[in-house]
């Protein structure tokens, strides 16, 4: 069984683009999962899929929108 790698919260913040100030936020409200390792709070690596894939449809339907306002 192959481990899953785990990310610390700077490293899920830059891949995923948000500030560690709002990552911490998310995973206050349980938004994000995690385990910590002592005072180390680690993320498993498909949380970035995970909250991304969560984005993209809203990110697509609005570039769907600007596209059709431009050609007007």
């Amino acid at each position: 069984m192959l481990k899953e790698r785990h990310l610390r919260v700077e490293e899920f913040a830059e891949r995923t683009g948000y500030r560690i100030p709002t990552v911490r936020k998310k995973l206050l409200r349980r938004e994000i999962s995690y385990r910590k390792v002592g005072r180390i709070v680690l993320i498993p690596e498909s949380e970035v899929d995970r909250l991304l894939g969560d984005l993209r449809p809203a990110i697509l339907s609005s570039a769907d929108v600007n596209k059709a306002s431009i050609r007007h």
